[in-house]
């Protein structure tokens, strides 16, 4: 810093998280100076002024705490574990030290004497749990993965052990499961270490006594509520046992009121379940995944007649927003989504919610919503009513060796060109991929998507159109002869698709064809010169 310029930075500068100023003109504690440091460094870093007064109009008053500031440099140091500088300044012979603290690691708060220091207000307090949680998973910190002291294998039920070796046993194929000894088996499942009892392990197979000494709100409520009035429920059961010992019941619950609804097809009729089985499953091992177990609270399964509403603890992890859900994987537990990957229960840790948009999509359902959540607790809605039945009708058209090579993605796009909502945010780029999948056509009238009688407009289609071609003539511009093997790999498309493109940009004089068959390549047509 500059003498004048930082002087005037600093009186101007408002005191809070980044900035606290002290007179101290005389001396300061060097105990009350380490808290401050520490309450900096977590709240971003910034500077412990010494010598210019806290109130407005900030007036230099000069400071000899601390003569020797080198040395008290080093004790923030040691004391702080993050870097502090310090630089003195001179006004009118007033000294003024100024020491700058870095801002704490990622996913570790900086503690002083076991006190992660925080502030509030002009306040200095211990920094409040929910702060102090966000920063823990900041690192993806595990606590799933972390030892439960006090607890051994005899805190496991073998009932629910034995539910999870048969499934990973038929699942893996692997005989030796079944003769593994029980602390072999966990072993290799990484739900005991050596070092003991891991909290993945009392969650998935604790006895009932076991958790309610050591993790109480761990427990799965379930409710079924006839109507939408506040009250008891129709029906509640409170599952606190080892979740592999639970989780089959809470899909018989479920499933007791599990009506259907029906479409027909021609002379059939066929059923569909208002809750689908997978979607149920997927959904509360999301929520067995990623729930807070470090706040307190249960996982509520809420039923209604139509629609189903999962609430679990501790807001979504670190990074993963609405936006995002179905891009960006971050389990908060991830020794519970390894064990549930290792027997099969999830396919790919972090793909769950992608199978549950599909299969919304192919019931022809609302898509799953996430309204209400917060930063304490996720809300998940699966709405179980069939919105469209012409929209079965198109999946079972469609059928399973095209539906098979669609992506999440492709299902949406589908969801929103069926229904006719949110033309205007789809990347049209996406939509070459149902095109190749004869999924959709061109026709005189527009884009149809087939066999299903709806026909977007052809305004639509031609920003479909220009977008790709626009893609095509770019790589033209930039490369020289390029082929339509090229353009097809870049592009995505069949080489047919790509040769029908390429002859309405030649139709349009934009491009020209040079040589022919294999060996044709293209070129930005140009433009003729006007002759004298």
């Amino acid at each position: 810093m500059k003498h004048q310029e930082s002087l005037e930075e600093l009186l101007e500068a408002p005191e809070g998280e980044h900035y606290e100023f002290k007179e101290a003109r005389n001396n300061y504690d060097f105990e009350k100076a380490v808290r401050y440091c520490c309450a900096l460094a977590n709240c971003g870093g910034g500077k412990f002024i010494l010598g210019i007064s806290d109130k407005r109009p900030r007036r230099v008053v000069g400071s000899n705490a601390f003569a020797q500031p080198e040395d008290t440099c080093k004790r923030l140091v040691t004391k702080l574990r993050v870097r502090v500088d310090f630089q003195i300044l001179h006004h009118d012979g007033k000294r003024i030290l100024v020491f700058e603290v870095a801002r704490r690691p990622v996913g570790l708060p900086i503690q002083a004497d076991g006190i992660s220091w925080w502030r509030d207000g002009d306040s200095l307090v211990h920094m409040p749990p929910e702060i102090l949680r966000s920063i823990y998973a900041e690192s993806g910190q595990d606590f799933s993965g972390e030892i439960c002291h006090g607890a051994t294998v005899d805190d496991l039920d073998s009932r629910a052990i034995e539910t999870f070796r048969k499934t990973w046993g038929e699942y893996s194929g692997n005989k030796r499961v079944a003769n593994l000894s029980v602390e072999q088996l966990l072993q290799d499942a990484a739900a005991i270490t050596d070092d003991g009892v891991t909290y993945a392990a009392l969650i998935l197979f604790g006895k009932r006594a076991a958790l309610l000494k050591y993790l109480p709100h761990a427990e799965i409520v379930f409710e079924y509520r006839s109507s939408e009035a506040s009250g008891p429920a129709a029906q509640r059961e409170d599952l606190l046992e080892g979740f592999f010992n639970c989780f089959e019941r809470i899909w018989e619950l479920v499933n007791l009121r599990n009506d259907k609804q029906h479409y027909q097809e021609g002379l059939f009729v066929f059923p569909v379940s208002t809750f689908n089985e997978r979607v149920v499953r997927e959904a509360i091992l999301n929520a067995v995944s990623h729930r807070d177990y470090q706040l307190g609270g249960s996982i509520f399964v809420r039923q209604y007649r139509n629609r189903l509403v999962i609430e679990s603890p501790g807001g979504f992890p670190s990074g993963i927003t609405t936006a995002n859900i179905l891009d960006k994987q971050s389990p908060r537990n991830k020794r519970i989504a390894d064990i549930f990957q290792l027997c099969g229960l999830v396919e790919r840790s972090g793909q769950g919610m992608n199978l549950i948009y599909e299969l919304a999509v192919k019931e022809a359902k609302p898509l799953p919503s996430f309204q209400g959540s917060d930063g304490y607790f996720v809300k998940l809605t699966l709405d179980g009513q069939i919105i469209d039945k012409r929209m079965l009708t198109l999946i079972k058209r469609i059928g399973d060796e095209r539906l098979e090579a669609m992506t999440t993605d492709d299902y949406l796009l589908l969801s929103a060109l069926f229904h006719g909502k949110g033309l205007t945010d789809i990347d049209s780029s996406r939509f070459e991929h149902l095109a190749e999948l004869e999924i959709v056509r061109y026709t005189e009238r527009g884009i149809e998507l087939s066999d299903s009688g709806v026909t977007l407009s052809s305004d639509f289609q031609a920003t479909v159109a220009s977008d790709r071609k626009k893609q095509i003539l770019s790589f033209i511009s930039n490369n020289d002869k390029a082929t339509s093997s090229q353009l097809a790999k870049i592009t995505g498309l069949t080489q047919g698709r790509v040769r029908t493109i390429l002859q309405e940009l030649s139709a349009d004089g934009l491009i020209v064809k040079i040589g022919d068959n294999r060996y044709a390549y293209y070129a930005i047509k140009s433009p003729k010169k006007d002759s004298n």
